[in-house]
């Protein structure tokens, strides 16, 4: 049976006990953004697009999946997920400050959902796909 002391020798267990295997823990409070430029970066050094191409295709998916949702139809990305557009009601709100009654007006949001791939790469049950050579 395994101890779950830390490995200063006290009964705390430390940070790195209490993570999986192969699991990095983000101390910052800061989360690390992938970034459209970084995107188009990742292309021109993987696939061996020239860096104007690159920010173009970065530019041309992001353009066509917001025409996409603009105009009401759903995105759904294979082995990633869905992004849709709810409608939300009509309701009534209360401004925090002063709790006066406001009222919220109807909109349209976009929503995602993660596939069930996504999922598990994130939460660590499945290693990531192979990077493209």
């Amino acid at each position: 049976m395994t101890s779950m002391m830390g490995n200063d020798g006290n009964d705390d267990p430390s940070e790195d006990d209490l993570q999986p295997p192969g699991r990095l823990l983000l101390t910052s409070v800061e989360t690390p953004t992938l970034t459209k430029a970084e995107l188009a970066e990742l292309l021109f050094e993987r696939l061996g697009l020239n860096k104007r191409e690159s920010k173009d295709m970065v530019e041309a998916f992001f353009d066509i999946v917001n025409q996409a949702l603009v105009s009401g139809d759903d995105v759904k990305l294979s082995g990633f997920g869905n992004f849709a557009i709810r409608r939300k009601a009509p309701r009534p709100g209360r401004n925090p400050r002063t709790g006066e009654s406001i009222p919220i007006k109807a909109r349209n949001v976009v929503t995602f959902h993660a596939s069930h791939k996504l999922k598990a790469v994130v939460q660590g049950d499945v290693p990531p796909a192979e990077e493209f050579e």
